[in-house]
């Protein structure tokens, strides 16, 4: 069995960050300006206000991503996660999911929010796996695929 790690943003994963949500968003949805804003200057328009982008990596290969963003608020939404098909099924999204709740709470923040589609089953299934609960829609949101929203609060102990 080939190792299994979970790292962080470093420029030569830019372009499979780009790659594996391009390709998942064009699949069962229009790619939005927002998502050419964050998927084409990562470095930019995450990482430099103060997120992350965590990879999973299949001995050397990218297998998976997903973005916390830095919200205004002492908050981060959870963005920007797939898995390569030939990965899916080796919970690869619990080892995502996990880095993502550790920063958030290494950084303090008070929650995490996400935009999703109903369509997304199983990543659905995953966010209540870890926590999250269903919120009112953000009428204000960059995307007009997110039919929910869900917010996972980190518990002030962790703060």
């Amino acid at each position: 069995m080939e190792e299994v790690s979970v790292v962080t943003f470093q420029p030569q994963f830019a372009k499979a960050f780009a790659d594996l949500n391009y390709e998942w968003i064009a699949k069962f949805y229009q790619i939005e300006k927002h998502d050419h804003e964050q998927l084409d200057a990562p470095q930019e328009t995450i990482i430099e206000s103060g997120g992350q982008i965590f990879f999973t990596l299949v001995g050397d290969e990218v297998a998976g991503t997903v973005a916390m963003i830095r919200m205004e608020d002492n908050s981060f939404e959870l963005a920007k996660m797939a898995v390569v098909p030939k990965f899916q099924g080796r919970k690869l999204g619990d080892l995502l999911m996990r880095a993502c709740i550790e920063f958030a709470e290494e950084m303090k923040a008070s929650s995490i929010i996400l935009e999703s589609n109903t369509k997304q089953a199983a990543a659905i299934s995953l966010y209540r796996k870890h926590g999250f609960v269903e919120t009112p829609l953000d009428p204000n949101s960059h995307f007009s695929r997110a039919n929910i929203r869900m917010e996972l609060a980190i518990a002030p102990s962790n703060r």
